[in-house]
This record gives C-alpha cells, sequence and structure tokens, in this order.
C-alpha cells in the first residue's frame, strides 16, 4: 500500500536523481542508492547508468518495493565498467558483501568440500579438503555437503585402499595400524605394498574420480577371472569385495548420467513471497549431491531476477562448471555466459532445457526444491505461533522479531567468555550471533557481573552505531539464570537509559531438573509452564543452543591457552625453533631437561640460542 506520505517521499527522491542525472554518464557500471545515513538501500547494474537512473526518477508505475526504495533515497553512488559482464560481476560482489535490504541477497558464506588427492608425497593420500587450493594434489567437487565427502571417501577406501593418515604418523609408524587390519590400507609405512603397486592403485582412484568407473569395472572383472582361473582365489575374493563396493557407490551417486560431465543443475520454486533455489552438482557424471537455499527478497520480487540474483552471487567464490542447467531463462543470458566466463576462465554454457534428459534432472530437482520450500514454510509458521503464544504468555506487546540469548561459560572463573545467540520468525539466525571474552576482574562465579560486562559492551555498542543496522535492536533479551541475572541485566539497561526491551530470565528447576523451570521476568510474579506446553519446549531449545555455543567457545578458548608452550618465554624462540625443539625432544618438559649439548645438536639452534634456553630453565639450579 502506498500512503500519501510515502508518495511525498518518492517525489523528494525522484526529484534527487533527477538532479544527478546530469552527471551520471552512459556507460555500463554499477550503482549503489543510499539513505539519508548513507546506508546502501540498493546495489544494480546498466549497461547505460543514465538510462536506468532516468527510469527511476521518472514519476511511473513501479513496483512497490521499488517505490519504498525510491521514497528513502538521498544518496547515489556510481561506479563505471568496461562491460555490462564486468558491471555484473562487480555488483555480485557488493551485494555479497553489503547485503542491501531491496536486494535479493543468498546467504551463503561457507565454502564446499572436495576430495583431495595429494601429490606432494609418494605415497598419496586421500581424504577431505575444504578451503583455499594450497596443498598440492588434485581436487574433485564440490561436494553438497560433508557428509556427502565422508560417505564418498568410505566407499572409496573399500575400493582403493590409500593411506588416510596424515605424513607424520606415516613416517613414525612401526607396525600396521587398524585400517590395514580391515583392508580399508596397503600399509605402505611399513613396506607392506612397493610403490609402483601403490600408484596402480592411485591411478585407479584418480581414473574412478575423473568418471571412468565403468572402464574400471570392466578392468577389475577380468583380473578377477584371471585369479579365480589360476586358483588364486585370495585375491580373486579381494576383487570380488572392489567390484561390489563400486557397484555400490555407482548406484548411490548415479554415475555416468547419460551425456553428462561437469554441471551445475539451477532451479527455483517461489510460493508465499519466498523462493528456494536448489543446486545439484554434477562432476565427471558424477552427482555430488543438493543443496537448498533461501535467498533474502522482497516479497513481490519476480522468479527470473531471483534466479539472475543468485547465479550472480553463488559464484563469485567458486569456479562455475562448464554447463549450468536452469529452470528459468534470466533475461539476458549471453551477458551472465560471459560473467561466468570470465570467473572460470574458459567457456561456460547457461542452458534452459524444455524436453530430454537434461529436463527430468531439471524436474526432479524442481520438486526437492518445491517439498523444501513446503517444509520452511511449515516450520516459519509453527515458530510464528510460538512467538505469538511468547507475547501472550508473557504480557509482551507485539510478538517478538528479534529474541536475544544470552549465558556465560567458565571453571572456577578461568576463561571466561559470554555468548550471544540470536532467534527470529525464521528461527535461529547463525550469522549473529556474537562472542565477549571477559575481560574485567571479576570473582569465580560471578554470573552477575558477567552478565554485566556482555550487556554492557553489547548496548554500547548498539548505541555507538556499531552494529550495521536497527534491524539489530532486540525486542526481547532471554537470560540463562534466575533473579539475580535478571536483576543484573535490568541495571544495565537503565544505566544506559535502554528502553522498549523486554527480559526475560529462565532459571533451573531444583536439581536442576528439566520441565521444572521458572520464568522471572521485570513485571510479574514467576510462573512455570506446563511439562507438556510447546511453547516451554521452544524456550528451552533457545537456552540449551546458547548454552551449547557458550561451551563450546569456552573449550575452544581453554584448548588455545592449554596449548601455550613454556618455550614461548624463552627469549629468541619463536615457532620454527619450538617446533624444532619439540620435534628433536618430544615434549616442552624434555626440552626444560636437556643439556647443553642436546640442545646444540637440534637444527637451527646455534650455540648463542642454547646457551639462552638452557640458562632460562637452568637459572635457579
Amino acid at each position: 500500500m502506498v500512503t500519501k506520505t510515502t508518495q511525498n517521499t518518492v517525489s523528494k527522491g525522484s526529484a534527487f536523481l533527477q538532479g544527478e542525472l546530469a552527471t551520471i554518464p552512459t556507460r555500463p557500471g554499477v550503482y549503489r542508492m543510499l539513505d539519508s545515513k548513507n546506508n546502501i538501500l540498493y546495489i544494480g547494474k546498466a549497461v547505460d547508468l543514465r538510462k536506468r537512473i532516468s527510469n527511476y526518477a521518472k514519476r511511473a508505475q513501479h513496483p512497490v518495493r521499488i517505490i519504498q526504495m525510491i521514497s528513502k533515497t538521498a544518496g547515489l553512488e556510481i561506479t563505471t565498467t568496461h562491460t555490462e559482464a564486468e558491471a555484473l560481476l562487480l555488483e555480485a560482489n557488493l551485494i555479497k558483501r553489503f547485503r542491501p535490504r531491496f536486494n535479493v541477497v543468498l546467504r551463503d558464506d561457507k565454502s564446499y568440500p572436495h576430495i583431495l588427492l595429494t601429490g606432494h608425497h609418494r605415497w598419496s593420500r586421500i581424504l577431505k579438503h575444504r578451503g583455499a587450493r594450497n596443498v598440492k594434489g588434485e581436487y574433485f567437487g564440490p561436494f553438497a555437503s560433508a557428509t556427502a565427502v565422508n560417505d564418498t571417501i568410505n566407499a572409496l577406501q573399500r575400493i582403493f585402499p590409500l593411506r588416510s593418515c596424515t605424513d607424520t604418523v606415516l613416517s613414525n609408524r612401526s607396525r600396521p595400524c587398524l585400517q590395514y587390519q580391515i583392508k580399508r590400507c596397503t600399509a605402505p609405512c611399513v613396506g607392506r605394498i612397493n610403490e609402483a603397486d601403490y600408484q596402480a592403485i592411485v591411478e585407479e582412484a584418480r581414473e574412478f574420480l575423473t568418471g571412468r568407473s565403468r572402464t574400471l569395472q570392466k578392468r577389475l572383472s577380468q583380473r578377477m577371472i584371471k585369479a579365480s582361473d589360476s586358483r588364486d582365489y585370495e585375491t580373486a575374493t579381494v576383487y570380488r569385495d572392489r567390484i561390489r563396493a563400486l557397484t555400490q557407490i555407482q548406484s548411490q551417486q548415479g554415475i555416468n548420467v547419460p551425456k553428462m560431465d561437469d554441471a551445475d543443475v539451477v532451479v527455483a520454486h517461489q510460493e508465499a513471497g519466498q523462493t528456494c533455489v536448489q543446486v545439484v552438482f554434477f562432476r565427471k557424471g558424477c552427482n555430488y549431491g543438493n543443496r537448498a537455499f533461501f535467498p533474502s527478497h522482497n516479497y513481490d520480487t519476480p522468479l527470473d531476477e531471483v534466479m539472475e540474483a543468485f547465479l550472480g552471487q553463488f559464484y563469485t567464490d567458486k569456479e562455475p562448471p562448464k554447463l549450468v542447467l536452469t529452470s528459468h531463462m534470466v533475461e539476458r543470458p549471453e551477458i551472465l555466459e560471459q560473467a561466468l566466463a570470465v570467473r572460470a576462465q574458459r567457456r561456460v554454457r547457461l542452458l534452459w532445457p524444455r524436453k530430454g534428459h537434461k529436463r527430468l534432472l531439471i524436474e526432479q530437482a524442481l520438486n526437492n526444491a518445491r517439498e523444501a520450500l513446503g517444509r520452511r514454510l511449515a516450520q516459519k509458521i509453527s515458530q510464528r505461533h510460538l512467538l505469538k503464544e511468547l507475547a501472550q504468555v508473557f504480557g509482551l506487546a507485539d510478538p517478538p522479531n528479534r529474541i536475544e540469548v544470552y549465558d556465560n561459560s567458565h571453571i572456577q572463573g578461568q576463561d571466561a567468555v559470554g555468548c550471544m545467540i540470536v532467534s527470529g520468525p525464521e528461527g535461529l539466525v547463525k550469522s549473529s550471533y556474537r562472542r565477549f571474552s571477559i575481560k574485567s576482574v571479576i570473582a569465580a562465579g560471578d554470573d552477575c557481573g558477567m552478565i554485566r560486562e556482555v550487556l554492557s559492551r553489547r548496548f554500547k555498542r548498539l548505541l555507538n552505531g556499531g552494529e550495521i543496522s536497527s534491524e539489530d535492536w532486540p525486542d526481547l533479551l532471554l537470560i540463562d539464570g534466575g533473579k539475580a541475572q535478571l536483576n543484573a541485566a535490568r541495571e544495565v539497561l537503565a544505566d544506559l537509559e535502554v528502553t522498549g526491551i523486554s527480559l526475560i530470565a529462565i532459571a533451573k528447576g531444583k536439581n536442576r531438573n528439566t520441565d521444572q523451570e521458572t520464568f522471572h521476568t521485570t513485571d510479574r510474579n514467576p510462573l512455570k509452564l506446563e511439562s507438556n506446553q510447546p511453547l516451554l519446549y521452544f524456550l528451552q531449545r533457545l537456552r540449551d543452543e546458547a548454552h551449547r555455543f557458550a561451551i563450546t567457545t569456552h573449550r575452544r578458548k581453554r584448548s588455545r591457552n592449554i596449548v601455550l608452550s613454556v618455550l614461548d618465554a624463552v627469549p629468541g624462540v619463536g615457532t620454527k625453533r619450538k617446533m624444532a625443539l619439540l620435534h628433536h625432544f618430544g615434549s616442552a618438559t624434555a626440552v626444560t631437561r636437556a643439556g647443553l649439548g642436546d640442545l646444540e645438536r637440534v637444527k637451527g639452534i646455534n650455540k648463542n640460542v642454547a646457551n639462552t634456553i638452557y640458562q632460562y630453565f637452568h637459572t635457579n639450579d
């Protein structure tokens, strides 16, 4: 609905854009709409920047979301590019970085796992790899999830018994490990296989991972028959088991899809103003799994616009395959192809299949997207119902749009941390989780003091504008604790003059029993919820998630402090010298007891450094 006030602000926004037209070039580029506080409202691309901005400046019939954007526009930034494809790449990078309110935004910050066949060691290793490709070897993927990689590696080890241990373990073993006993490794560490035979297995693994599994299966069958004919039944049994495992993994991953090599199948289904984009990865004819995405966008954003924005952002940090199959054609496919080709440094084809086996893949993926979106909508309806019930039970003015849950973790005051998780109408918002290392000197077990520090730091940052937008302000704080923790939180908000935020403390029951929690609020008597009430289970889940996050953060901090070596305090001993000492003596304790001559024999430790180390640990002797 467009009100009279909105129409007036749209007129101001249109007038501002009209005044900027004279200085806007007619070249390709990217534009950024800004509000009065210089926050980015929208990022777009255009083959002719002046023409595109003039369309916004005209008081023509625009969609509601465009009208809202224009009404808030008070600034404009322009970046010109050489081509429209270059503008598309820049637009995708900026959207993923700034996540403007009026853009379609893909919230996907995780890298995808690959299978790595190492090439820096004569005994190649097969393992899961995620992140930068800084290890020499061959990478196969991407896979949709770590589970898919682990399942594939487990199946591969039954077929190709290559080592999975680290180089350090390999070089220090004196007898075969359990992997050898269960026939998952050939024990190159103790010479149970020669290098030529091991390399033959490596080549077979490479052959399988590059899509030549049928050829490999025929060769294994021939070897099995030959071993059986020569009455070498033990060898024949080994080949038989490998063929069975190979057949099983082929059936699980859909190997050798007709006429499919490297391709991504990208489909989108839209319903109730939300979109599910399903991506299926095919590499070397192998189905490497699928993953569902739910990009953020306005209610009335058309599906083809969502698809174009998704494809641009999805491949900003991933190498596009040779072929991308889509369920909906974008407006300018040739421009998107050029942009993807720049990213991949080779040709990338974008197809919209309407028949044949490729269309069957599209239809299958669309069914998955439809079901995934249905489940998500059902969960959101349930979540909104719980938030509405929460408001009714605790007397809140409205159902909370953002709940922040706080918890602490420490051991007798040591390695103390505070943590915050966030939940809203769509469930947990893990990108908004925060960790706080307790900096002030607090007595052991002083949870109230920790709550004061965490909330003070959190809301001072909000008040100083350190967060992204006003949407980061919570409607409700849920504190793990009782009346004392509630009062501590209330005092912090009062001192900072923060109002309009509700407070609830959840105290564990007698003997810390579940379903016996007591809820404390600032203006009501403590209350308990029925053990079979869904709202109680919902609040318990929030409390438990905050507790899990706090425990995990505390353990990481404690582990980092534990691994600090006594060698770190020795003058002149850096990371390389410390590692050399540990590798030579086996432990930091052994270094402290070593004689001067023993220290001098360590590679990289000269006489002066050896003397420094010796004197450091023996000064008081």
